[in-house]
C-alpha cells in the first residue's frame, strides 16, 4: 500500500507508532476530528497491554506525530518514559477532549503550543 496525500481516517487507524529511535510505541486507535475547524484534534495512541487487553490510551497533538510514508507508520519523537508519564486514560473513561485545559495539558506535555480554536 502506498500512502496518498489524502487518506481516510479508517485507513490510518491501527497503524504502528514508533519513535525516532525505532522503538514501538503502540498503534493509532482513533483519529479525533474537530468539527468546528475541520482538522485533526488528536490522534489516540494505544500503548501497553497484551493483545489489546490492558492498553492505556493517550491523546497526541497532531503536531507531535508525522507520517513516515516509506515505513508506513507514524513517528512520535518521544521516548517511552515520556509517553508513560503522559496523562492517559482507558477505553471506558475518556476525558473531555473538548475541554481547553485538557487540550493545553496534552500540548504542554509534548512541548507544543495548543492551537486556539477559531470562533465563528
Amino acid at each position: 500500500m502506498t500512502y496518498q496525500p489524502v487518506l481516510s481516517a479508517s485507513s490510518l487507524e491501527g497503524d504502528d507508532v514508533k519513535n525516532a529511535s525505532g522503538e514501538d510505541l503502540g498503534t493509532i486507535k482513533e483519529i479525533m476530528i474537530d468539527t468546528q475547524t475541520n482538522t485533526v484534534a488528536y490522534y489516540v495512541l494505544s500503548f501497553g497491554g497484551v493483545l489489546g487487553m490492558g492498553d492505556k490510551l493517550f491523546a497526541l497533538p497532531p503536531e507531535a506525530v508525522s507520517l513516515d510514508k516509506a515505513k508506513k507508520c507514524f513517528i512520535l519523537d518521544v521516548d517511552k518514559e515520556r509517553l508513560k508519564s503522559a496523562e492517559g486514560f482507558d477505553k471506558d473513561n475518556w476525558p473531555n477532549m473538548a475541554d481547553p485545559s485538557f487540550r493545553q495539558s496534552i500540548y504542554d506535555h509534548y512541548g507544543y503550543r495548543a492551537r486556539t480554536p477559531e470562533v465563528a
